[in-house]
């Protein structure tokens, strides 16, 4: 998994270090919802059910290279 300085250093803050590698390759294999920011940075979205919350995960333009990700407590459960 290719990633940014930014996502090494801020991965080892505590609300961070739980978010396991699988998660975010989950994430970006099968996204919930798929967001391209005007800055060109892709937003996905999808539910870890292990712990039900919702991880989304931020990609560089190239869309491989993870640049952060977090639980999205503010994330609305796509209900369509």
């Amino acid at each position: 998994m290719k990633t940014t300085q930014y996502f090494d250093y801020t991965r080892n803050r505590l609300d961070r270090a739980e978010i396991k590698e699988k998660w975010i390759e989950f994430v970006i294999e099968f996204p919930e919802k798929t967001e391209v920011q005007s800055d060109g940075r892709i937003r996905k979205w999808a539910k870890i059910t292990e712990i039900d919350k919702y991880l989304r995960v931020i990609l560089l333009e190239d869309g491989e290279t993870v640049h952060n990700a977090f639980f999205d407590r503010s994330y609305k459960e796509n209900k369509e």
